[in-house]
């Protein structure tokens, strides 16, 4: 009896180092001009001087919701399972939106307002639970009469309390068992010969055109038949072709001419589409988001 209650208590505790690794890592729309980052970590190392603070970036665009559920979706499972994640791109701030912690299926936590942030990793990782950030217990203290930084109030400081252990994930608050806001998109799809997709993101350093188009989807493309190797591709911002060209596809940026475009796998195994050594984005004004889609055949 004795050596099962040390292998159970064993078991739990292994547990718990799994679930919390002292890792933080932040997200934010904030930029770094000025010292809300750097309040953050302040307030998540007072929790913990021994927590490790990372960051994912503080370059979203101002109030872009979609952009931050991609960076995370980029990101997360490059991460061990137990870190926790902050991502704070609140424009809805001080309202009646929802302040969570999300377990996904991976063993990632984010911590987070609920307005859309979780979309791509709900799809990607899937949600495990839901934890509604009680703030009657897990809040800075002296800080419920500021409304408009609970970056740091609540989700810096909540982040670090959960990361070192300090609460445990049942401690955070009750079980939501509300869904989770989520913004609609183009999932990628093959019917009847024709390939869809949304355009998640820009590659922003060169103009390089990054769908949710996922290899798998793009070898069973490719196995329809065809007589050359290049594709139509046709570009929509909410519903508006704004973009019509045909390209070859490629696996490096230089099987084409300067200035040419191609299709390629990028590094995350995505189909994107690029001109070499200029910007696709910029020539063509092309952005991303959850309204920007993508239709491609094979070019007759």
């Amino acid at each position: 009896m004795k050596k099962l209650l040390i292998l159970v208590v064993a078991f739990m505790i292994s547990l718990n180092v799994v679930a919390q690794n002292s890792i933080v890592v932040f997200q934010t729309d904030f930029g770094t001009k000025d010292g809300a980052v750097s309040a953050m970590k302040g307030v998540a190392s007072a929790v913990s001087p021994s927590l490790k603070l990372y960051d994912l970036t503080h370059e979203i665009p101002a109030y872009n919701i979609w952009e931050a559920a991609y960076r995370l979706d980029q990101t997360i499972p490059y991460w061990p399972a137990g870190t926790v994640f902050v991502s704070v791109v609140d424009p809805g701030v001080g309202t009646n939106r929802k302040s969570v912690v999300v377990k996904t299926k991976s063993g990632h936590y984010i911590v987070s307002p609920d307005n859309g942030t979780f979309t791509l990793v709900a799809n990607s990782l899937g949600i495990d639970s839901i934890r509604e950030i009680d703030e009657v217990m897990n809040r800075r203290k002296n800080s419920g009469a500021s409304y408009t930084f609970h970056g740091r109030d609540v989700y810096a400081y909540t982040a670090a309390k959960l990361a070192s252990h300090i609460i445990t994930y049942q401690q955070v608050g009750a079980i939501s068992t509300t869904p989770l806001q989520m913004i609609p998109f183009q999932k990628a799809s093959l019917q009847n010969g024709v390939l869809k997709g949304n355009i998640a993101i820009l590659d922003v350093q060169y103009g390089n055109i990054w769908t949710n188009i996922d290899q798998t989807h793009w070898k069973s493309f490719n196995e329809l038949a065809h007589t050359e190797n290049k594709i139509f591709v046709e570009i929509y911002h909410a519903n508006k072709l704004v973009y019509t060209g045909a390209m070859p596809f490629e696996n490096t940026f230089g099987a084409v001419g300067l200035g040419k475009p191609l299709a390629y796998l990028n590094s995350l195994m995505n189909l994107s589409f690029a001109l070499n050594q200029g910007s696709m984005a910029d020539k063509f004004h092309i952005a991303a988001g959850a309204d920007w889609n993508v239709v491609i055949r094979w070019a007759k």
